[in-house]
């Protein structure tokens, strides 16, 4: 499965996010997604009152966050346009109040970000949902991703590699770390989502056996936002969803074979 992430990259803007959509489902992806926040909760009280310079003009931290924010009006139209050109969509849930609000409509999954994984509230409400979830591994030590596990017993979890730098270092992958996330939770789905700026990590983390893929899109990375510099513009997504398709048909089946075409060399070069 491919999890196209939009996130906020549509800066609050419903035409952009439709663009974005249109972008995914183009290039194969199974899934777009979102990022739900109540920024009266999410945002720290320190910084709600901060100024910030923005492309809507000066505004404190907390009416930024507000803006970019879809409501139910968007969603509702963000739902209505996936069931129109075929394609799955879910969001990240940041608090309980976005949980909730994600719950009134048909997503496939609950989407745990890398920040919330040490949120005990909001993952035992998660857990009562008994909805599957996806779970990024970001910033977190192998006790926190145990406890978080513990908590989401009663859930279908698709536990993601992640690393929380934007852009991610190669250095710093560690891709190697699925293995040992698969011995630990042979319960659970083993994915990557990846925040580097190139596709080769995605695709070496396919080919080594993530079942699931999930990496930020953008129109434009040189648009505004802090995720837009470690997002995939369209060619670069299109070319890593036609690579890991490329993948499977290249691993092929595990017998050996000898091809028709095979049979036509063999009569020329063997005696």
């Amino acid at each position: 499965m491919f999890i196209a992430e939009i996130g906020l990259n549509h800066n609050g803007s419903i035409y952009a996010a439709k663009k974005l959509i249109k972008m995914a489902k183009d290039a194969g992806a199974d899934v777009v997604k979102f990022q739900k926040r109540t920024p009266d909760i999410t945002v720290p009280e320190h910084q709600k009152s901060v100024m910030r310079k923005t492309p809507w003009g000066d505004m404190t931290y907390l009416d930024y966050k507000k803006h970019i924010e879809f409501g139910k009006d968007a969603y509702d139209e963000i739902d209505k346009y996936c069931k129109h050109i075929g394609i799955q969509w879910t969001a990240s849930v940041w608090d309980i109040p976005s949980l909730d609000f994600i719950m009134n409509y048909n997503v496939p999954f609950i989407k745990i970000p890398s920040a919330n994984l040490t949120d005990d509230e909001l993952l035992k409400a998660i857990g009562k949902t008994e909805m599957p979830v996806v779970l990024s591994t970001g910033m977190s030590k192998p006790h926190e991703i145990r406890h978080a596990m513990c908590l989401l017993h009663k859930n279908r979890v698709t536990l993601m590699l992640c690393n929380s730098s934007y852009p991610s270092l190669d250095e710093e992958l560690d891709l190697n770390a699925m293995e040992t996330l698969r011995e630990e939770y042979s319960e659970a789905i083993i994915g990557y989502s990846g925040h580097e700026m190139d596709i080769l990590p995605s695709i070496t983390a396919y080919a080594m056996g993530a079942q699931v893929i999930e990496r930020h899109i953008t129109l434009d990375r040189d648009d505004w936002g802090t995720d837009q510099a470690a997002s995939l513009e369209p060619d670069q997504l299109k070319e890593l969803i036609t690579s890991m398709k490329r993948i499977n048909i290249i691993k092929g089946k595990n017998k050996i074979i000898v091809y028709p075409a095979e049979e036509i060399a063999k009569k020329k070069l063997r005696r």
